[in-house]
């Protein structure tokens, strides 16, 4: 290459003297490349942020997770179908006998976590802020990968006996323990006390769309053990009876303080518990059940629809999904979406090539005399070929590093005025930058070769 270099260096600076001494057309010319070099970077970009943010979403929802969620009635609806028939059936709905039923029956399973949620005030010290208390097993931190920056997950005993203690979210301690240490520290939930035990690491990710499949904003809740939520705030599986939905008030117990003693209190009048009991007769809100292997998705749906079914005395009062496999669809449409966006930026360089190639072949008309009188006096056909040879690389190569600017510009401005998460990888740059090189090879020999055909004699003639 060096070799290459000396030999043809005076060919090469012509080449060099040419761009220069036609700035505004060589900046014309290459136009096409900048453009299809930004498009290029810029649609890579959101490809590759796409593709992370995937990603990310797979591991908040829990690699190899299913979610049993509770389809409750609707109230509202007048029309008669199969599904209201089957509802005359009794069913106690979603409850902790079916996640032991699942655990003993179901070998494919790794973990299993069942949830109960519901949307209170949270108050310390005359701050009030709204937010969703939700009971899990200790197992539901695994499942979703949710690491603590601070304290301990629960213990045995912590959830066997129902204690009074929290794991909280990163809003909620920014909220209430911005200027403490939250450990040991005591928050009050609708009335009760908790005491905090543990802080989980904040997480940026977005999981709209996936709220109501069971996947949570876990920077704005608080976590309890399963049996703490039955035995203190919610157990619906005591509330399904006649005589609850006839009573007046909806009864349950919690602690008066930190080391308060044990108290009863009235929180919801009849109305809203008989609406309850009628709407929602599930105990859990929804189960989530972890397999080892992600082979084991399909046909663990399967036995569990299939188990629950049975269980429920053939109502069919919940629903089924794969979080991980909906998301790999969605990145399956996202693939196809940028492909097409790819072969559209691709297009632009195929044109800005043309372009050059263009540009090229009209200036070889325009410098005849100049390619017979260098032919004349001892260039030879080689010459010609990489004086316009390197003009047009030297184009196209100026381009694409104005196109790998301007893309990675391009990529941030998404990223700050869509929303969309990019990223600008080096393998993108690469590409960017080979692509547009070798378009002005590949569009500048053409010219030059023709250029280098032409004809001493008669180019020095040529008026």
């Amino acid at each position: 290459m060096f070799k290459f270099i000396l030999r043809y260096y005076h060919d090469i600076e012509i080449a060099v003297e040419s761009i220069v001494s036609n700035k505004l057309k060589s900046m014309l010319t290459a136009l096409g490349i900048i453009f299809g070099v930004a498009a290029v970077i810029a649609m890579l970009a959101i490809g590759k942020g796409a593709k992370q943010e995937i990603m990310e979403q797979m591991k908040m929802v829990g690699v190899n997770n299913i979610l049993v969620n509770p389809v409750i009635p609707d109230k509202t609806s007048s029309s008669t179908t199969e599904g209201e028939k089957q509802q005359k059936k009794f069913s106690r709905g979603l409850n902790m006998l079916d996640v032991d039923a699942i655990k003993q029956t179901l070998p494919s399973v790794k973990r299993i976590s069942p949830e109960i949620s519901f949307n209170s005030t949270a108050m310390l010290n005359g701050v009030k802020y709204t937010a969703k208390l939700v009971g899990v097993s200790n197992d539901y931190f695994h499942l979703y990968n949710l690491p603590l920056i601070g304290g301990a997950f629960f213990n045995n005993y912590q959830e066997n006996n129902g204690i009074q203690v929290c794991i909280i979210g990163a809003n909620i301690r920014a909220k209430f323990f911005s200027t403490m240490d939250p450990i040991g520290q005591y928050i009050k939930f609708n009335g009760i006390w908790l005491k905090v035990i543990g802080v989980l690491q904040k997480t940026n990710v977005s999981l709209t769309g996936f709220e109501e499949k069971g996947v949570n904003v876990y920077n704005d809740n608080i976590y309890i053990p399963i049996q703490t939520m039955l035995l203190r705030y919610q157990n619906r599986a005591l509330l399904n009876t006649k005589l609850v939905s006839e009573a007046t008030s909806n009864v349950f117990f919690g602690m008066g303080g930190p080391g308060g003693g044990m108290v009863a209190r009235v929180v919801s009048s009849s109305s809203d518990a008989s609406s309850d009991v009628e709407t929602n007769y599930n105990q859990l809100d929804r189960i989530v059940v972890q397999v080892t292997e992600t082979e084991q998705l399909q046909p663990s749906t399967e036995i569990l629809s299939r188990m629950l079914t049975r269980r429920h005395t053939g109502v069919k009062d919940f629903e089924i999904t794969v979080p991980e496999l909906l998301l790999k669809q969605q990145q399956r449409t996202k693939d196809i979406f940028n492909i097409v966006l790819g072969a559209i930026a691709s297009i632009s360089l195929i044109v800005g090539g043309i372009g050059i190639m263009n540009i090229m072949f009209a200036s070889v008309m325009e410098r005849i005399k100049e390619i017979g009188t260098r032919m004349a006096i001892g260039a030879k056909k080689m010459d010609i070929v990489v004086q316009f040879l390197s003009e047009a690389v030297l184009i196209s190569v100026s381009g694409g590093f104005l196109g790998i600017f301007f893309g990675v510009i391009m990529a941030k401005l998404i990223q700050q005025i869509a929303g969309i998460m990019t990223i600008v990888s080096f393998f993108s740059v690469f590409i960017a930058f080979g692509v547009s090189a070798a378009v002005g090879v590949i569009f500048g020999y053409s010219p030059a070769k023709r250029a280098s055909e032409k004809d001493p004699i008669e180019s020095l003639r040529y008026e």
